[in-house]
């Protein structure tokens, strides 16, 4: 049962992210690392991130049983009471909130808490059973991660913060889309409205390269601002590239599976990547 309840988290998201607010604490702090910060930062982001997972599972489980994806995870087999999982999401949230306002400090608290409510009330709730624009705009709270490690350091909302948070504002709709392509049929059954699914496939594509186009730009201003140095340049360059031209390519493409699956995974190297070479090459915040 322990497994079940770590499950609900969504364990691979939330690592994904922790890293993320690792890399923006990282690029605040120009490796003069305050390592007591750095941990409490990175456990009330996690508990806060696991709580809205959670509570997402909660709020979704009679969807899932409709996804050959989902259909097996705890909720929408019983396995697990719902009041149960509810209360759990909100001790999870409660404590990670609490760490954040208390140990870390209150700016990132209150991003704690905008993301969670982004991801929560608007998307799940209401964005992602009504409206094509639920993956654009739930992408305010996956972009969360990163400015709370870096507010953790500055205590400020200036412009490395923002540039955080464009990099993965703008990665996630190209990233989510490659896998939606992939699996539109289930997300059409199970009554989705996501772009694949209510514009189609081919208007998906094209919509995927403007945000992708808009990930060079700000790797140049990461540059241009004296965060990183070339090594992060030229390597955010060389990805952006990269993943633009794969994803042109695939306006063309016959087999859209087999596209839309290279394109997710060169989706998740290009921000891994990013933010190691990030993390590495930073030149801090003055």
């Amino acid at each position: 049962m322990f497994k079940e309840y770590v499950a609900l988290t969504k364990p691979n998201l939330v690592r994904l992210n922790a890293f993320a607010g690792f890399g923006g604490f990282w690029v605040a702090s120009k490796w003069d690392i305050d390592w007591l910060l750095l941990l409490y930062m990175l456990i009330g982001s996690v508990l806060t991130m696991a709580s809205a997972c959670v509570i997402n599972n909660y709020w979704d489980r009679e969807l899932d049983k409709k996804m050959e994806r989902t259909k097996n995870r705890a909720l929408p087999t019983n396995r697990l009471s719902p009041t149960n999982v509810l209360v759990y999401g909100i001790v999870l949230g409660i404590a990670g909130v609490t760490v954040l306002f208390t140990l870390v400090n209150p700016i990132s608290g209150w991003l704690g808490l905008l993301g969670f409510f982004v991801y929560v009330v608007i998307y799940t709730m209401w964005l992602k059973r009504t409206s094509t624009w639920s993956t654009s705009i739930g992408g305010v709270s996956g972009a969360m991660p990163p400015v709370i490690g870096y507010c953790a350091v500055t205590g400020v909302v200036d412009e490395g913060a923002w540039l955080l948070f464009a990099l993965l504002f703008l990665w996630q709709p190209a990233h989510f889309w490659s896998l939606a392509i992939r699996r539109v049929e289930e997300y059409r059954a199970a009554g989705f409205p996501l772009l694949p699914v209510i514009k189609g496939i081919h208007r998906t594509k094209l919509q995927m390269n403007p945000y992708i186009l808009l990930l060079i730009p700000t790797g140049i201003l990461f540059f241009t601002y004296g965060y990183v140095g070339y090594a992060f340049l030229i390597i955010s360059l060389l990805g952006g590239v990269l993943w633009l031209v794969h994803t042109l390519i695939g306006l063309k493409a016959q087999d859209n599976n087999k596209w839309a699956k290279t394109n997710f995974i060169i989706s998740i190297n290009y921000l891994m990547i990013v933010f190691l070479v990030m993390i590495v090459d930073t030149n801090g915040i003055g």
